[in-house]
């Protein structure tokens, strides 16, 4: 795809967010299964169902622009992944194992926070505003996610993982 306009990148851009949601969609089952803190399963678990919605929510925007919803490769978010999966091959259990599962999940976070409010500041300039309202809900989502994950960290998981070690 030839990119001569905003619109053109905007398109680009949401083909790649398409892709790594998809792949986040696949990866998570994996981290779950791995969690052992029933705060950071539940966790990973309602962000499962929320990046599937979320993936509607693209899929919209796809047609609201007359589309079709396909998606290119995201080889930024196929790093982040491939990096959490050598978090699971680690010889590492329990909390520690789940400190690590929530950075990994963190760094996808801050992926998407960057990649949702580019999209948004696009939509916005391009006068989009219905698919500008469904990208700031899904921004809202990962900030949400992200500080969720966090407080997970710092009130449970880390402090555990201390406990582990004395």
């Amino acid at each position: 795809m030839r990119m001569e306009s905003l619109r053109d990148l905007y398109i680009s851009e949401l083909r790649d967010v398409l892709d790594a949601e998809r792949q986040i969609v696949k990866a998570l089952p994996e981290m779950i299964r791995a969690c052992s803190a029933e705060e950071c399963r539940s966790a990973f678990e309602e962000h499962l169902e929320v990046t599937r919605e979320q993936v509607k929510r693209l899929e919209q925007v796809f047609d609201s622009l007359g589309q079709k919803a396909s998606s290119r490769k995201c080889a930024g978010m196929r790093g982040i992944i491939e990096e959490g999966k050598e978090i699971l091959e680690q010889d590492a259990s329990g909390p520690v194992k789940d400190a690590a599962l929530i950075a990994a999940a963190q760094r996808v976070e801050h992926y998407e926070i960057a990649a949702y409010g580019t999209l948004c500041a696009y939509a916005k300039e391009l006068d989009f505003q219905d698919q500008l309202e469904l990208l700031l809900e899904t921004l809202q989502e990962e900030k949400d996610t992200d500080e969720k994950l966090t407080g997970i960290a710092e009130n449970i998981v880390n402090v555990e993982a201390v406990r582990k070690a004395g």
